[in-house]
């Protein structure tokens, strides 16, 4: 991935877009934010990836056919609290009167406005509080939308780019929630993404729909997908610059910046999973495919063996052994090289000489790096989790409550 054509830059709107957030009385206290909006100045060239949980919520179901249908959105309601999902003919009713007040609220038609929330299943929306909410957001450059989409997340999730295309700077912006129910594929999680640059429709999606494998679909906290939720990107071309295609000179910077941005919220929700105290990366080095280095990756960092064992700081290398040899990678069992924060295990699939009291103690820092190397091919695989911890039974034995 590219790196030298942009920089980090503190959050920010790109050029056109504004938002809010705000209580409207979902949560509990006022100081908890449960409703907001993200907004375009002119309509956006719109992609998204969706879940592939079957009980598809309304509110992610009537966005996925408006973004499909038109490929464009101006505006994004959201809210917390309660999904929205398994509500029947009434969920759905709730969600277009949703577009309609923001809607005549912006003088833009219903079309143009997606809906997205999070909480708990089977729930109505208790659409007095939505509609007195909405009535209340305003068009600022606040960031209390990113805080208005969070359930038992512990903190936001968001960055901020900017690079030149065609003499013509860019910003892309992106906020993102999940801690819970989350194993993509594209699912359980809410993500939005905001540029000023000026891309094709078809190639937005096709490349959102590239990088989503790379990035979301490859982070796991609990194996369970959620009816919910989505990631959208809006492009709304205010800065001005040439169309992107893949044909144009500067594709190579507008994909690596996209990339950046999904990686880093996918590495941000897979390290704020519920109750998690460490962040797991696994690295697989030399697979045979692209898509075996994939499964083999997320099925480690999917293991509750594994995850148990790192928050234990446990460096029990043979539960990561066991767990490859039941994936479909192909690799000779003789052959294996595994690391853990760079302290070598096995080479050759014999175990090495190391400092055990040294290794336990880089496994009871916050981030923990798995290398596994297979020896079968050119191919590598990457994907993100977190450790199992008694505090995520805790808070998933009383969420409804």
């Amino acid at each position: 991935m590219q790196t030298t054509n942009f920089k980090n830059v503190p959050f920010c709107w790109p050029q056109g877009f504004k938002s809010d957030g705000l209580h409207s009385g979902l949560k509990k206290t006022a100081d908890q934010l449960d409703l907001g909006w993200l907004c375009s100045a002119v309509p956006a060239q719109a992609a998204g990836m969706y879940t592939t949980n079957r009980f598809c919520a309304a509110p992610t179901a009537l966005t996925k056919k408006l973004v499909s249908t038109n490929h464009q959105l101006q505006a994004i309601v959201m809210n917390s609290v309660i999904a929205n999902s398994c509500t029947g003919s009434k969920g759905e009713e709730n969600v277009r009167y949703e577009q309609k007040l923001v809607a005549q609220k912006l003088g833009i038609t219903p079309e143009l406005i997606g809906v997205a929330s999070t909480g708990l299943i089977g729930a109505q929306l208790p659409m007095e509080k939505i509609s007195s909410g909405i009535a209340q957001l305003q068009l600022t450059t606040n960031l209390n939308v990113t805080k208005a989409i969070l359930t038992t997340d512990t903190h936001s999730k968001k960055i901020s780019l900017q690079f030149t295309i065609g003499q013509k700077l860019c910003t892309i912006s992106g906020f993102a929630k999940g801690s819970g129910m989350i194993a993509p594929n594209m699912a359980t999680m809410l993500g939005f993404i905001t540029t000023d640059a000026a891309i094709a429709p078809q190639a937005l999606q096709s490349l959102l729909s590239k990088l989503t494998d790379k990035t979301f679909n490859q982070i796991t906290v609990d194996g369970d997908t959620s009816t919910n939720d989505m990631v959208l990107v809006l492009a709304n071309g205010l800065a001005g610059n040439p169309t992107l295609t893949p044909n144009s000179p500067d594709w190579s910077t507008f994909e690596a910046a996209l990339h950046q941005v999904l990686a880093f919220l996918a590495r941000q929700i897979a390290g704020d999973g519920e109750g998690a105290t460490k962040l797991l990366e696994v690295n697989v080095a030399h697979a045979a495919t692209e898509m075996e280095g994939q499964q083999t990756a997320k099925a480690i960092v999917g293991s509750n063996l594994v995850k148990a064992a790192f928050f234990g700081a446990d460096p029990n290398w043979g539960r990561i052994i066991s767990t490859l040899g039941m994936t479909h990678a192909q690799f000779d069992p003789q052959q294996i090289d595994l690391s853990f924060n760079n302290f070598q295990i096995l080479t050759a699939s014999q175990l090495q000489a190391f400092n055990s009291e040294k290794l336990i103690s880089s496994l009871q820092q916050n981030k923990i790096k798995i290398d596994l190397d297979l020896h079968a091919g050119t191919a590598t695989g990457q994907a993100w989790g977190c450790d199992l911890t008694y505090d995520y039974v805790k808070i998933n034995a009383t969420y409804s409550s």
